[in-house]
């Protein structure tokens, strides 16, 4: 466990990513609106992304390359190669800048539980932070910060749901037994669509390939992956829980969350989700432009550091517009429509991309994906392939 610790990283900061203000909404929803009945969806939602994202650190490590850098390499036709370049990095470049405001607003919406008198200042607080995190370029500060953040946002969410005191039975049935209530359907696409993502595929191929470097790292790489996601589930599954607590109110996120909890469970119930919120909101704010930068290196083939002038660009611009957008209450809706598009099209494209890649000899050689692998795989792209066809039939 100690040696686990020890080599704890990017698995986490990918936890961090998919855990952002979106995701604490989105389970919010399902637990008022549903109760315990929809944790099978987080639960299927999970081990998708275990799949995928040990498959993306997988190749991370054996080839030392970025995802786009490989999937570049191995498409020999010019049209789909630019044509596979121009959608990852119209999705997750300007997806991402797009989806900042969003991560500032929820990191913002947290801190108002301790005083709201400094709201307009909040967004560039955060900014301010995240924007000192990252231009630091040292990547063991930049992994321990978030590993911190992640920690105290599971505290706190396991802790409010906790504090409401569930039904151990309920929530047991909840998970294993599959169920799809009435009006219930988007909310599921939307749970496994928000833990499921896209941009994590090619962050977290990019940060195993900074921390680890031979193949004797795969094994402690499979753990950090599979541990840090089952607690990133169990903290959305937290979530869940403690919204199935509350009864009547207005309630679509975690604010509102907690203030329909104090009455019954105290203020120490709306501080932890307030703090939960924040810890939510800033992960996702530092871990979308450093996914956008990396993409973007990547794609172009920059031999950069995070300390080079390219790199620090890239975030730097996604970061900066997160926080007007956000400070402005301003939503660039043409803009993000783009981004869900895109990313709607991105997630099956790149599942497809990453099974081809990792069951190729000459790319993997014998750390090729198994049989039992493929057959998840599978599966997966099915799912992510109505995920994508979802997230472009709700924009038209």
């Amino acid at each position: 466990m100690f040696k686990w610790i020890k080599n704890i990283g990017p698995g986490t900061l990918v936890a961090a990513a998919f855990i952002g203000p979106g995701t604490v909404t989105l389970c919010t929803k399902a637990g008022v609106q549903f109760g315990y009945g929809l944790l099978w969806a987080m639960l299927l939602s999970i081990i998708a992304t275990i799949v995928l994202q040990e498959m993306a650190a997988r190749t991370g490590i054996i080839t030392q390359k970025g995802l786009a850098a490989v999937i570049k390499e191995q498409i020999t036709s010019p049209l789909l190669r630019n044509l596979a370049l121009f959608l990852i990095l119209g999705a997750i470049v300007i997806g991402n800048a797009a989806y900042e405001a969003g991560n500032i607003s929820g990191a913002a919406l947290g801190m108002q539980v301790f005083g709201e008198a400094a709201t307009v200042f909040y967004p560039i607080l955060i900014g301010i932070i995240t924007f000192i995190v990252l231009f630091i370029g040292n990547y063991k500060i930049l992994e321990r910060s978030l590993v911190s953040l992640v920690l105290l946002m599971s505290i706190s969410f396991l802790i409010t749901a906790i504090l409401t005191k569930p039904d151990l039975l309920a929530i047991l049935k909840g998970t294993f037994v599959p169920t799809i209530p009435e009006n219930s359907i988007l909310i599921i696409i939307g749970l496994i669509g928000t833990t499921v993502v896209p941009y994590n595929l090619f962050l977290h191929a990019s940060l195993v390939k900074e921390k680890w470097k031979t193949k004797t790292d795969l094994s402690t790489a499979r753990k950090d992956t599979i541990i840090s996601i089952i607690l990133g589930g169990f903290v959305s599954m937290s979530i869940i829980v403690a919204a199935t607590a509350t009864t009547g109110g207005d309630i679509s996120n975690a604010f509102d969350l907690a203030k329909g909890l104090e009455p019954l469970y105290g203020e120490y119930a709306k501080y932890l989700l307030g703090i939960g919120l924040f810890a939510a909101g800033i992960t996702s704010a530092i871990t979308a432009p450093l996914a956008a930068a990396y993409v973007a290196k990547s794609c172009f083939g920059w031999k950069a550091s995070l300390k080079d002038n390219r790199f620090r660009a890239v975030w730097a611009i996604i970061l900066v517009l997160g926080v007007v957008f956000s400070s402005l209450k301003f939503k660039p809706v043409e803009v993000i429509t783009f981004a869900q598009v895109a990313n709607g099209l991105l997630l099956p494209i790149v599942a497809i991309f990453l099974v081809w890649i990792v069951n190729k000899a000459n790319v993997l050689g014998e750390y090729k994906n198994t049989l039992f692998q493929n057959i998840l795989a599978i599966c997966i792209i099915l799912i992510t392939l109505i995920l994508g066809i979802k997230g472009i039939y709700s924009v038209f």
